[in-house]
């Protein structure tokens, strides 16, 4: 289980890193978008602020997944962000689909994993 949690943290941090350094250098085009996800995505980068704030917390969040330090609050962090992910290519980039599956199981994954560190939080 150790092995698996540390190969699963290893793959989201790089994964989240990757996309984040990706947006913050411009080492990648943006990819040509159409339909709703078009007026989604001229939505959010419109209103300035979200989607760099987006990409900051995956970056912090993988290198605390990468690291192995503060993994059970970059996990909890990060959850919005994936479910989000998780959604818009549910609903319009279906295309996509398996790797946000991917990061929703790995979340889900290390939420169970990291699971005693939880407990407290919903407790009386």
């Amino acid at each position: 289980m150790k092995i698996a949690t540390i190969i699963v943290r290893s793959l989201m941090g790089l994964l989240f890193i990757y996309a984040s350094l990706a947006f913050f250098l411009k080492l990648a085009p943006e990819p040509e978008t159409t339909g709703a996800f078009k007026a989604f995505q001229s939505g959010i980068v419109a209103s300035a602020y979200i989607l760099p704030f987006a990409k900051l917390l995956e970056l912090l969040c993988g290198l605390s997944f990468l690291t192995g330090k503060f993994v059970t609050l970059a996990n909890i962090v990060i959850l919005p962000v994936t479910i989000n992910i998780f959604m818009i290519n549910l609903f319009m980039t279906p295309e996509q689909l398996p790797i946000a599956i991917a990061l929703i199981l790995g979340n889900l994954f290390l939420i169970y994993r990291y699971w005693d560190n939880y407990k407290s939080v919903f407790t009386p």
